[in-house]
């Protein structure tokens, strides 16, 4: 019996590997969506170093490797006895978010500008996310420091939480990043973890984010 993948489709091709692969590897049968989540942290940021730093050869293979946690994660899925799903279900489900969130490409919005983009976007966003009860629910808490800084303060900007901005004072990345550099660097001269720190200031502007979405009391309430 052949253990090529068989498909018509390069798609096709690569869920079948991943099928038998799984099907007759032990190491690959014995793990789960845990197990596999280092591995797609540190496949992208392979691809983020690819993109940045790399050639066209070492994009296209780090772009195959992220897929694969994608195909491997979702035939995981696909044998759940409870709740199965498969590469074809995560394909649809995002191809229907996406549509939704362009209407200005399937439906009759109109968005000249990359500004008008966004609006469109955040407004069919908020749609779906209408259920929340904060502005910051969904943020991946282990996201690193400075990622995890800046999603928080582009929800809390908005609700006019957060800090003062000169924006003339850093206006070029490089010199943006001998700062941030700096800063490490004297954050480690004084025994101060910069990691660390920045995530409690992160969860400080959490907290007045939250004190900010709370109804204010009625003179008339209770």
């Amino acid at each position: 019996m052949s253990s090529e993948p068989v498909g018509d489709t390069s798609t096709e091709r690569l869920v079948d590997a991943m099928r038998q692969i799984r099907d007759r590897c032990v190491w690959t049968q014995g793990i789960d969506h845990d197990m596999l989540v280092p591995y797609l942290i540190e496949e992208s940021y392979e691809l983020v170093e690819a993109v940045e730093a790399g050639t066209r050869d070492e994009l296209v293979e780090e772009l195959g490797d992220v897929l694969w946690q994608v195909v491997f994660h979702a035939e995981i899925a696909s044998r759940d006895a409870d709740a199965p799903f498969d590469f074809d279900d995560v394909a649809e489900t995002v191809t229907r978010k996406m549509v939704h969130r362009h209407p200005h490409v399937f439906g009759d919005e109109a968005a000249p500008t990359p500004e008008d983009v966004v609006r469109v976007w955040n407004a069919a966003k908020a749609k779906e996310k209408a259920k929340r009860s904060s502005a910051l629910e969904g943020i991946p808490q282990g996201m690193p420091s400075l990622a995890l800084a800046d999603k928080v303060l582009g929800r809390a900007v908005p609700l006019g939480v957060g800090p003062t901005v000169d924006a003339a004072v850093v206006d070029d990345e490089d010199a943006l990043g001998e700062q941030l550099l700096a800063v490490v660097a004297a954050a480690r001269a004084n025994g101060l973890d910069a990691e660390r720190a920045l995530r409690g200031a992160v969860r400080r502007l959490s907290a007045r984010v939250q004190d900010a979405e709370r109804p204010v009391a009625s003179p008339t309430d209770g």
